[in-house]
């Protein structure tokens, strides 16, 4: 197979430095990390904003760093317990994805019932909402890009 010239633009994209293949997942691995790490700052200055402005001035808002924590906990014990070659679903499996949705949903509830109690203002309570929102779709995007089990996993850091 002829290989492209060394100045070529897709030179890079089939190869690596030592001129060994790169597999699909590897690269869309490197394509995701940069963007699942931006998405994170995101997230996180949404959040900083609703506790540290001015006008806001409350930082009631960062116990949801503990439920961005503890999230992804459930779920990664479940996949290191369950076996994946089974196709049924799985009650150890299941358990944890209810687990999850209850801590996402805590999440959500929690700066709601600061608002509600007036601890915090409601335009601090929307933007932690939306750095919720965040937050939780760059962890999902995680689980999707490095959850599979291929030869570029997660697991094997």
């Amino acid at each position: 197979m002829d290989s492209p010239p060394p100045g070529s633009r897709f030179h890079f994209a089939r190869t690596s430095g030592s001129g060994a293949r790169v597999s699909g997942a590897a690269r869309l691995a490197g394509r995701a990390a940069p963007c699942l790490s931006f998405g994170g700052a995101v997230g996180l200055m949404f959040l900083m904003l609703g506790c540290a402005l001015p006008q806001y001035n409350q930082y009631w808002p960062l116990f949801v760093l503990f439920f961005y924590i503890l999230s992804p906990i459930p779920y990664c014990i479940a996949r290191r317990l369950v076996d994946d070659t089974d196709a049924t679903s799985n009650a150890c499996k299941e358990l944890a994805i209810f687990l999850t949705t209850g801590i996402v949903v805590s999440a959500f509830g929690l700066p709601i019932v600061f608002a509600r109690a007036e601890l915090i203002y409601w335009g601090a309570c929307a933007l932690v909402l939306t750095g919720n929102t965040v937050i939780f779709a760059t962890i999902l995007g995680f689980f999707l890009v490095f959850g599979s089990n291929d030869d570029f996993s997660w697991q094997q850091w």
